[in-house]
C-alpha cells in the first residue's frame, strides 16, 4: 500500500503543478491505448482520495505514464528524473514480461488440465464400458439360470403330476385292496 500511496501523492503533485485537467489526462491515456473514467480521476485527485483503493497496475500506472511522461526521457530532465523514468520503464517492462509469462503459464495449465480431463474421461469411459460388459454378462447368466430354473420347475411339476397319477393308480389297484383286507 505504501508504494501506491507514494505514487498517488506524486501524481497529485504533478497534476497540480502542471495544472492538467481530467479531460486532458483522459485524452492522453486514450492516445496511449489506456482508459479510465472521470470519476476515478476525481476520486484520485480529490480531497478524500485516501478513502479509496486504486488498482496499481490498471489505474495508477497508466495515469503515471501520461502525467510523468515516462516513455520519453527529455534532455532537460534532471539526472534523478532520468533515473526514475528509466527505472519505471524497466519496471513496466518487467511487469509486461511477467504478465505475458503468466498468460502463457495459464494457457499451459489450461492445456495440461484439458489433456488430463481427456485422459480421465477416456479412462472413465473404458471403465464404464467394462462395467457395462460385466453387467450384460451377469444379466445373460441370470436369464440363462432363470430359464433353467423354469425348465426344472416344469419338469418337477410333470414328475409330480406323474407321481400323483401313479399313486392314484396304485391306490386303486386290486392288489392293494386285497392287501388291505388281509390286514
Amino acid at each position: 500500500m505504501t508504494k501506491s500511496k507514494d505514487l498517488i501523492i506524486k501524481l497529485r503533485e504533478v497534476q497540480k503543478e502542471k495544472k492538467i485537467s481530467y479531460d486532458k489526462i483522459l485524452s492522453l491515456m486514450e492516445q496511449d491505448g489506456q482508459f479510465s473514467s472521470k470519476s476515478t480521476l476525481s476520486r484520485l485527485f480529490g480531497d478524500s482520495w485516501e478513502k479509496y483503493s486504486f488498482d496499481y497496475e490498471n489505474t495508477l500506472i497508466p495515469i503515471a505514464n501520461v502525467l510523468l511522461d515516462v516513455e520519453n526521457i527529455e534532455e532537460d530532465d534532471d539526472t534523478e528524473t532520468k533515473a526514475f523514468k528509466s527505472l519505471l520503464k524497466l519496471k513496466m517492462s518487467v511487469i509486461d514480461d511477467n504478465a505475458r509469462q503468466i498468460a502463457e503459464l495459464k494457457e499451459q495449465v489450461k492445456e495440461v488440465s484439458n489433456r488430463e480431463k481427456l485422459k480421465y474421461s477416456q479412462k472413465l469411459e473404458a471403465e464404464t464400458e467394462n462395467f457395462q460388459k460385466s453387467l450384460d454378462f451377469a444379466k445373460r447368466q441370470i436369464e440363462l439360470k432363470d430359464k433353467r430354473i423354469d425348465l426344472l420347475m416344469q419338469q418337477n411339476e410333470r414328475l409330480s403330476i406323474m407321481n400323483n397319477r401313479m399313486l392314484e393308480q396304485f391306490m386303486d389297484c386290486p392288489l392293494k385292496k386285497d392287501m388291505n383286507e388281509e390286514l
